[in-house]
């Protein structure tokens, strides 16, 4: 460590000489925290018949565009989705008759989503059980004021 540089005190608690180190702990963090919480809260949605939390997502944006669709373009934006990963999630929801795709021709393949009579505001009764997956498993560990810090510092991550 060189003594002449000012560590902050965060970097002390966890004993680090470069600060830099800060923005890997934030990754290893991250990615430590899906794992542990992903499988245990896509347990639950899948038992309401919801394959993967991305679903419950999908199926809101799509919702929220009404009678004009959501085109796919701009759900992969949204969702931070590569275009093969939702159009795999898509595809699974067209087969379980949630979803339909309209193709239109534009000189380029351009996909519209809409809900299906089915799929049609099945996000509002999936909603409870999310929000006690959620509340169970993540709740426990942060105060309401510490959940709201680390929402908007992940905010800050997002375009």
């Amino acid at each position: 460590m060189n003594p002449s540089k000012h560590l902050s005190e965060a970097a002390r608690y966890f004993g680090d000489d470069d600060e830099d180190i800060s923005f890997n702990r934030v990754w290893f963090n991250l990615m430590r925290a899906h794992r542990k919480f992903h499988p245990r809260i896509a347990k639950a949605l899948k038992a309401s018949g919801i394959n993967d939390p991305i679903w419950y997502e999908i199926l809101l944006e799509v919702e929220r565009a009404g009678t004009d669709g959501q085109p796919m373009a701009a759900l992969e934006d949204k969702l931070f989705v590569p275009q093969y990963a939702l159009s795999r999630h898509v595809a699974r929801l067209e087969k379980d008759g949630l979803l339909r795709r309209t193709y239109i021709a534009d000189g380029r393949r351009k996909q519209l989503l809409f809900l299906t009579e089915r799929g049609l505001g099945l996000h509002e009764r999936i909603w409870p059980i999310y929000w006690d997956a959620m509340q169970a498993e993540i709740g426990p560990h942060l105060t309401a004021d510490e959940a709201y810090t680390l929402s908007r510092l992940l905010i800050k991550l997002l375009p």
